[in-house]
């Protein structure tokens, strides 16, 4: 019995020991030499330059034009049409970007542009790019279309997860950014990645989202702010991490009949359809659709992916704090993924305590797509509203625009719009959720337009939405926290945690009691 017990340990510190030396030994060459490039400054001469240029020379300074872009739909027929406008650039960055109907559809635009002779740059965090690099070798062996990854993971012997190991630290740090930028005259930012149930293409999903396009001086903000991730040190071309490719224009070849024949399956829908029918209206829009207004563009440094610098990087929550602690009268934050610690709660209840009257609007837990950020969300619950602050929460079964024409009757809503409104004066729009991972560990971005029409209309859409769409979160008279809703016109209130069972009660009950708040 000592010797088998000997020799299994010896095959386990053998074990451990040949992982450590994978990961070890599998490391990304950050100085992977890479040439630096940038916006193209001149591009008044396109066709967006000369459409804008005379309202966007009309304008007082500081001001910019925003179309705001909660239908799904929409927001894919405008990304579409920009890339199929573009002339001279296209500057793409996003969290993720998925092998289905809407991201193959983007993708085929951009690779039909770079056919046009249109520079197309797209840097894509390295987080959801497992089984990716092939295809990302083959769009960068186009001439014209250069890819980088940001953060990448390690590709050695160990493998992605293997080899994240021994570099949680650096790997954990993700860009969350996302933007679209067409000729540096257009831009199109907000909360949604490039997958189908952020577009209302999915069947058995649909999520409730917000973009904002943007033209005049915020352009060549969005831009500046893409050249310094591209060209920073976490940005790093395919080739530095990935396996070589034997013929990397044979892989372009079957990248492009893959997206030919997804684009012929996608043909007869009646998705494709309604989406070709936004596209021809964008079409012939004018520039009447841009609310002109003050605004702050606000993002996090890219040095935030490096854990040494990430302390001292220019961060998005110095203006969303200075824009939230501005309120006078009321604050209504819409987040996706809210986990407010300590200090969060503290900062809602001080806004409530000088008369500010605070709502916070998120996921339900039959709502939510990650029931780990719904375990940090849940004791901050309890003391928001004995602070007096309100609490909703969006039902699985809540309407979301765009998503009609594919989603069946079950499939379940989830809220990811990243907003807030102050005094019905100002809104954010962006990428940022309140939680201590888009505060602390990943890169955010997004802007704050100081419009009272749009925040005003902003304010009263989600207002009247939030009898049918959402429950309202409230304390009984023995303290304790429950749920209100309607249905058919008639009151419900739960004692537990609406639509759910106790397996989906249990795991987050679970994760309630790991030390793990701080990564959510």
């Amino acid at each position: 019995m000592l010797f088998v017990t000997t020799t299994r340990r010896h095959k386990v510190a053998i074990l451990l020991a040949a992982l450590v030396m994978l990961t070890g030994c599998a490391s990304v060459d950050f100085d992977y030499e890479k040439t630096e490039s940038f916006a193209f400054p001149d591009t008044q001469d396109t066709y967006l330059g000369a459409h804008f240029a005379d309202v966007v020379a009309g304008q007082p300074p500081g001001f910019a034009g925003f179309y705001p872009l909660p239908d799904g739909i929409n927001a894919l027929a405008a990304r579409l049409l920009l890339i199929d406008r573009a002339e001279v650039s296209i500057d793409v960055q996003y969290y993720l970007i998925e092998t289905d109907l809407v991201g193959n559809s983007f993708i085929d635009a951009l690779l039909r542009a770079a056919d046009r002779g249109v520079r197309v740059r797209l840097l894509l965090d390295d987080i959801m790019t497992s089984n990716y690099d092939a295809g990302m070798q083959a769009l960068d062996a186009h001439p014209n279309f250069e890819m980088r990854v940001f953060n990448p993971f390690n590709r050695g012997a160990a493998g992605r997860s293997l080899g994240a190991l021994g570099h949680f630290s650096r790997i954990n740090r993700r860009m969350h950014n996302k933007s679209v930028t067409v000729d540096n005259q257009l831009t199109i930012i907000g909360g949604r990645n490039m997958a189908d149930h952020y577009f209302g293409a999915a069947e058995d999903k649909k999520y409730g989202d917000l973009d904002v396009a943007g033209i005049g001086p915020i352009v060549d903000e969005v831009s500046t702010m893409f050249d310094e991730y591209w060209n920073h040190h976490s940005s790093l071309p395919v080739q530095a991490v990935a396996r070589p490719l034997d013929d990397p224009q044979a892989e372009l070849a079957r990248v492009r009949q893959a997206l030919q024949q997804a684009q012929e399956d996608f043909a007869d829908s009646v998705y494709e359809k309604v989406l070709q029918e936004r596209y021809f209206e964008y079409l012939h829009t004018d520039d009447s659709i841009f609310e002109w207004s003050p605004y702050e563009f606000v993002y996090d440094s890219p040095d935030k992916s490096e854990k040494a610098k990430a302390g001292e990087a220019p961060s998005i929550t110095t203006g969303l704090v200075d824009a939230l602690q501005a309120a006078r009268d009321e604050v209504i934050i819409v987040s996706p993924y809210f986990v407010p610690r300590k200090t969060g709660v503290e900062a809602f209840s001080e806004l409530q305590a000088r008369g500010v009257d605070v709502t916070i609007i998120t996921n339900s837990l039959a709502a939510n797509n990650q029931f780990t950020v719904h375990a940090g969300y849940a004791p901050a619950r309890k003391p928001l509203l004995e602070n007096g602050v309100e609490l909703y929460e969006v039902r699985p079964d809540a309407d979301v625009s765009g998503s009609e024409f594919m989603a069946f009757s079950g499939a379940t809503a989830t809220l990811h719009t990243k907003a807030f409104l102050v005094d019905r004066k100002s809104v954010f729009i962006g990428s940022f959720n309140f939680d201590p991972r888009s505060i602390n560990i990943n890169t955010e971005m997004g802007v704050i337009i100081h419009d009272e029409k749009l925040a005003t209309g902003f304010t009263q859409a989600v207002l009247a939405s939030l009898p049918n769409e959402t429950y309202k979160v409230f304390l009984n008279d023995k303290g304790k926290v429950r749920w209100h809703g309607y249905r058919d016109g008639s009151d419900e209130v739960f004692d537990n945690e609406p639509e759910t069972s106790w397996w989906d009660r249990f795991k987050v009950g679970i994760v309630r009691i790991l030390p793990i708040r701080g990564q959510l």
